[in-house]
């Protein structure tokens, strides 16, 4: 899914993580009742689906993120490709392991 791309089944998601609206929504900073229109064709904002798309769909904890963390990462992957596609090719074997 690319960024900012539309969401075509938002609830379809929501059930597939299995947690309630008011967890589900909760999670990315909307109400139970604005989540609950979303789900039943609303237009999504743009920066909602974006949220929703880092928390629900790519899993990141957006508690644990911070602003050094993404910019050691630019810079990782800016001055060493190799080793930031090893560690991206790493990170995707442990969550096979672990899911």
């Amino acid at each position: 899914m690319k960024v900012f791309e539309e969401i075509e089944d938002v609830k379809a998601i929501r059930k597939k993580t299995g947690l309630n609206q008011i967890d589900f929504w909760g999670k990315v900073g909307v109400t139970q009742s604005g989540g609950s229109r979303y789900e039943t064709g609303r237009k999504m904002p743009k920066p909602v689906r974006e949220l929703l798309r880092l928390v629900h769909i790519e899993c990141i904890d957006l508690a644990k993120v911070n602003k050094k963390d993404m910019e050691i990462a630019a810079l990782l992957k800016k001055h060493h490709p190799d080793l930031y596609a090893e560690l991206s090719k790493q990170t995707k074997a442990e969550r096979k392991k672990q899911g």
